[in-house]
């Protein structure tokens, strides 16, 4: 296997990490540890950064799959993908603006907006994990 054709395992590892780390950073900051809360969400950012970085060089230079399921998993398959992308682009700039926030010591300010941009980050990274899930092992493309 190729390592261009690795890529997709690369980035549901990274979206996987993601999640664990969001889910973890809610946890610590539940428990009033920001410090721990602020280095796994640091964390999360990058294992999402660096997601972003390749999946973008992916798929500038590989084709895309049509999706091989049929039938009832189909619109479910084609609703994640539109949910997760449109989804995505949303969080991007929440990510970024509760980042600024908090890293200026707003917290006031930064706490509300972290309470919608967290559940829409975790959507993201999870529902990937989904989409890769279906696209790569559960409905591979035809060899």
């Amino acid at each position: 296997m190729s390592l261009t054709a690795q890529i997709p395992h690369l980035t549901a590892a990274l979206n996987g990490l993601a999640s664990l780390l969001l889910i973890a950073a809610f946890l610590a900051i539940r428990a009033k540890n920001r410090l721990l809360h602020r280095r796994l969400m640091l964390s999360a950012l990058a294992a999402s950064g660096l997601f972003l970085l390749f999946y973008l060089v992916y798929h500038f230079t590989q084709p895309i799959f049509v999706f091989a399921g049929q039938g009832w998993v189909r619109p479910i398959y084609y609703a994640l993908l539109i949910s997760h992308v449109l989804l995505a682009i949303v969080a991007l700039p929440l990510i970024v603006l509760a980042l600024q926030r908090a890293r200026r010591g707003q917290f006031e300010r930064h706490k509300p907006l972290a309470r919608i941009t967290l559940p829409i980050w975790l959507y993201v990274s999870v529902t990937g994990l989904v989409v890769y899930a279906l696209l790569y092992h559960l409905y591979p493309p035809p060899a």
